[in-house]
């Protein structure tokens, strides 16, 4: 398998508000919301990486004793043409307030449920949403 067909391995986050709202974020030189977080360096696990992504990209600590695992999901990259995207999800509580740093140029709290109200990537708006509200469902905090 050639580097363009591998698909690209992120780690990404579902951080809610107190109004189950979800956190997107948007790249410098995108038009497209995705999840934060990001790529895993050598030697870390997908808790250390979020924990790694969110603190550099948006200021905050994650409490990874209180991460959901939502599962693996693969779909088209919205910031590299022609490649895919296979991001390992999780639903965590921050610790501090989330400020755009880094590459990120915007970021937004929208509804959990659709409209989302932004242009969202395909991976946020049919995987990784759709199995966020699954899960809290399925733990009694849906709204």
């Amino acid at each position: 398998m050639s580097t363009a067909e591998s698909p690209i391995r992120i780690v990404t986050a579902v951080i809610l508000d107190p109004q189950q709202r979800v956190l997107v974020v948007r790249k410098h030189g995108s038009d497209t919301f995705i999840q934060p977080g990001g790529k895993r360096e050598p030697g870390e696990d997908a808790l250390q990486t979020l924990g790694r992504e969110l603190h550099e990209e948006l200021g905050v600590q994650i409490d990874s004793s209180k991460a959901v695992a939502l599962g693996s999901f693969e779909d088209a990259a919205v910031n590299e043409p022609g490649r895919r995207v296979q991001g390992e999800s999780f639903l965590v509580s921050i610790n501090g307030n989330p400020q755009v740093q880094a590459e990120i140029a915007e970021l937004a709290w929208i509804p959990l449920q659709p409209p989302h109200g932004v242009k969202l990537a395909p991976l946020s708006a049919l995987h990784v949403l759709p199995a966020a509200r699954a899960a809290l469902a399925a733990s009694g905090n849906a709204h």
